[in-house]
């Protein structure tokens, strides 16, 4: 167990969707920060309001780092937790030990880097709705599953370097690492998984070595000047194969939904494919990728105001996405529209843990998003947008299935 400094007012909402939404905006107006629980009794303070969120990503008493922060936690006594505070990655890092893990990464993604990745992507998508018509017959499909799942994730597999055979079981534990429904058994199992799947890459290309990132880190191990330990490197592969790839699947998703529901808002970005980032940056807005991610830690006591005081040792858990929904940031939070001057989001973070990845993640979406539409001008939802079921977490914001038909009703 890890040790919180005041009783929890409400047990945190796994249902997402809507569900998760509701509890958003109840939090926001109960406080600056909410103490709620989490499984397993872990207790938390929830952030959901827009400007709380900001000061706190951003707070130098605020660490993502609950070995440094917490020294009385034992690694793995929390097995739902583990995935996300039991690594050694930038992610779970601060100062001159995160920039150190960041500076051998970022360079990968660099703009020029990312650019000469479109091509790649462009091939990728063509192949991908290829396969998704000649399947289809004549029943809706699941898009989600058939398309918005497998473009980010054979690209960032293929930046990898993850073998053919090795995808599935790779994709299979880290989409399970976002479940916040696994009993402890479950979790347990889940965390001999996922290492083992990252010693199953790191050994194949250990033995084969290729243009891909897996093997620049392996070199970068063996040869560094501040070489990474195989903690570091596990975590790493953990931190940036998952990373790269809910997130995009996720605005994918919530950009055809929206879209579909919003026909008129489609027929513009048809019509000029400039405003196809504004349909993007407001799906970020209005759905986040990601919901709330575990965990942030105070090294001090941070006082909110309004008598809320996070209490130093005390577990912080930003919810990114209330900033997006919080009327004080945006007018009409819920309402999606591609025309809205303010679509500030923060669903790549914010400071130094902002997502070195990002730009990748918008160049998959628009190639992925224009070239649908381009496919399937008739593409729609084969139910009503609100009945689209969400997946049952708090951590990403995801949906269970994308019911469309590819050729209309």
């Amino acid at each position: 167990m890890i040790d919180f400094s005041t009783e929890t007012r409400l047990r945190l909402d796994s249902r997402g969707g809507r569900c998760a939404y509701e509890q958003v905006d109840r939090l926001r107006e109960m406080g600056p920060a909410v103490p709620v629980e989490l499984p397993e009794g872990v207790g938390a303070w929830s952030v959901t309001r827009g400007d709380v969120v900001k000061l706190l990503l951003t707070h130098p008493g605020v660490s993502r780092n609950l070995r440094k922060t917490v020294p009385s936690y034992v690694p793995g006594s929390v097995p739902w937790l583990s995935p996300w505070v039991d690594v050694e990655s930038m992610a779970t890092t601060d100062g001159a030990e995160h920039a150190r893990l960041r500076k051998l990464i970022t360079p990968a993604f660099s703009p020029r880097r990312v650019e000469a990745m479109r091509g790649k992507a462009e091939d990728l998508v063509a192949r991908l709705l290829d396969d998704l018509e000649a399947g289809s017959g004549d029943g809706p499909v699941d898009l989600s599953a058939r398309f918005s799942y497998r473009v980010p994730t054979q690209m960032i597999c293929d930046l990898f370097g993850v073998p053919d055979d090795q995808r599935p079981e790779v994709m299979r534990v880290l989409h399970t690492a976002g479940a916040t429904d696994l009993t402890e058994e479950e979790a347990r199992t889940l965390i001999d998984d996922l290492h083992a799947a990252m010693r199953t890459l790191i050994d194949t290309r250990r033995r084969f070595p290729g243009d891909d990132l897996t093997s620049f880190l392996l070199a970068a191990r063996e040869t560094g000047v501040e070489p990474l330990s195989e903690h570091e490197l596990i975590s790493t592969l953990l931190l940036m194969i998952g990373g790269g790839s809910q997130t995009t699947i996720n605005l994918i998703n919530h950009t055809v939904r929206e879209l579909l529901a919003h026909p008129d808002q489609l027929r513009t970005v048809r019509a000029d494919p400039s405003r196809w980032p504004d349909a993007m940056e407001e799906s970020l807005r209005v759905h986040c990728p990601v919901m709330h991610l575990p965990m942030r830690w105070a090294t001090e006591d941070i006082d909110l105001g309004e008598g809320v005081v996070i209490r130093r040792g005390d577990a912080i858990l930003i919810c990114y996405g209330g900033h997006g929904r919080d009327p004080a940031v945006h007018d009409d939070p819920g309402v999606f529209d591609i025309d809205r001057a303010n679509k500030e989001n923060i669903a790549f973070g914010l400071g130094a843990h902002f997502c070195p990845g990002s730009r990748l993640a918008r160049l998959e979406a628009h190639v992925a998003l224009t070239a649908l539409f381009d496919r399937f001008p008739r593409l729609a939802l084969a139910c009503d947008p609100a009945e689209v079921e969400p997946r049952h977490t708090f951590i990403g914001n995801d949906v269970a299935a994308l019911p469309v038909h590819l050729h209309g009703r």
